[in-house]
């Protein structure tokens, strides 16, 4: 047991306490990076990486499976336990980089615990250390939630802290939720072979607005059934899981639970932090500047629940730890274009802002069910809608379902985040035949609902198949 002065403490090791910790240090703080087991990010051991190895074997099946309607004839077999080899393997490469970044620390940097406020800026540890700090960085990251109908049934329950732990793919597997991680990993386990049905009290796909989502469930029914606006009751049987619901009922080997990742906050104490709180009792967190109310304390990354995701964990870390150095003296900062993709195929993604009764934002849509290029690969199908000020036309958001979406949808966070308006956005460049090419038909469509000029150079015809 040893007490410890620094300017700065962080609580988590992830993707935004490494971030805070590093901005921290840089700004010439002197810095504790707190974490009971420095195992590396949650992108690496289970979420990103994993589960995108996971879905890169399902898309190499997939390329089997259609490869006759390209008029060639294509056997495959998934080798289960192979395909989960691999993706451990180049998870605990990923994962061993990060814990590799831990070593090169300064020796007097990481400290080994599990942290919890005892008053504003003093903090102890499960090991007894105690710590004084000018200003604490929260990034405890979040963890999957198994609601309590499902808390009984041991090993049968995978989420995706152990779903790539197993040694052989099951034969069945239901789903519980239709957020990101579940409709991709639902997806991935229906291209390997495994008998796959969702189920989800909402009507909400990945969490994309009704029109695309509604495009994306119909896609994604193609290869495995979804049961939404239904209340799953689960029971233990001798092989399994059954799942039942008005009159419906199916057993399976294992069932994954992605009911969503609540921000890791018990054990923390944050009462004696000297924060305050929201009538649900969340801490209150400015997203400008991620500090809670006005005490020292900042909150980046998941826990926060402001953006849940890696490139903005480390952008939040980045932010939390130059103000943590320079407390009081806090800087606010324009965050940049939101974006958040969902890697099912097709792809889906929400852009910036989205219409609501707050805006008084335009619509352009574009259908990509008979869009060329997409048809050529035998892809067709998705839709893209854009979103544009009603006075201004400046692009401000966008929602799709497409065949390489994720690339779209980071050249549509680029174009907003340049402020371009739909008239500047139709008139970039489009090579033919691609899939970028739909796209300019969402933005004529938007051009023609604010009625944009048409510049004198611009053809309003379309080539064949776009």
């Amino acid at each position: 047991m040893a007490h410890y002065d620094c300017d700065v403490a962080v609580i988590g090791a992830g993707t935004a306490g490494i971030s805070a910790e590093r901005k921290a240090r840089g700004e010439g703080a002197k810095t504790l990076l707190i974490d009971p087991y420095f195992n590396g990010t949650t992108c690496a051991t289970v979420g990103c990486m994993p589960s995108k190895l996971l879905i890169a074997a399902s898309d190499a099946m997939a390329a089997v499976r259609g490869a006759g309607a390209f008029g060639i004839k294509a056997e495959g077999k998934v080798d289960g336990p192979a395909v989960l080899e691999r993706v451990r393997r180049f998870r605990d490469e990923f994962a061993g980089g990060v814990r590799a970044s831990f070593d090169r620390l300064p020796e007097d940097v990481p400290l080994r615990g599990r942290a919890r406020f005892t008053a504003p800026g003093e903090l102890e540890t499960d090991q007894g250390d105690t710590v004084s700090a000018k200003a604490v960085v929260v990034a405890t990251g979040s963890a999957p939630a198994i609601p309590g109908p499902f808390k009984d049934f041991g090993d049968l329950i995978l989420t995706n802290e152990s779903i790539f732990e197993l040694k052989d793919l099951p034969d069945s597997m239901g789903v519980i939720g239709a957020g990101a991680i579940g409709v991709e990993l639902a997806q991935a386990m229906a291209r390997l072979g495994v008998r796959v049905e969702l189920y989800d009290m909402g009507h909400t796909i990945a969490g994309m607005p009704a029109e695309t989502g509604g495009v994306l469930r119909d896609l994604l029914a193609l290869e495995f059934n979804l049961h939404m606006g239904v209340t799953p009751e689960a029971e233990q049987v001798k092989k399994g899981v059954r799942i039942t619901y008005e009159g419906h009922e199916a057993e399976f080997e294992r069932l994954l639970i992605a009911a969503g990742r609540p921000p890791n906050l018990d054990g923390l104490d944050l009462e004696k932090s000297g924060m305050a709180f929201d009538e649900d009792g969340r801490p209150v967190v400015n997203p400008d500047c991620l500090q809670c109310t006005d005490v020292p304390v900042f909150m980046a990354g998941d826990v926060n629940g402001v953006r849940p995701l890696l490139h903005e964990a480390s952008d939040e870390g980045a932010i939390a730890g130059y103000n943590a150095a320079h407390f009081p003296d806090i800087r606010r900062t324009d965050r940049k274009t939101a974006l958040a993709i969902t890697f099912t195929r097709p792809s889906a993604a929400i852009v910036g802002i989205l219409p609501s009764n707050d805006n008084d934002l335009v619509t352009g849509r574009a259908d990509f069910s008979n869009q060329g290029r997409s048809r050529v690969e035998d892809r067709a199908g998705g839709m893209i809608r854009v979103h544009a000020d009603r006075k201004t036309g400046k692009l401000v958001g966008a929602d799709l379902c497409l065949p390489d979406g994720e690339h779209i949808a980071h050249q549509m966070a680029w174009i907003i985040g340049l402020g371009i308006d739909a008239g500047a956005a139709k008139d970039l460049p489009f090579y033919h035949p691609t899939i970028e090419e739909g796209v300019k038909s969402a933005f004529r469509d938007l051009c023609a609902a604010i009625e944009a000029g048409v510049h004198w150079t611009t053809d309003e015809g379309s080539p064949p198949g776009v």
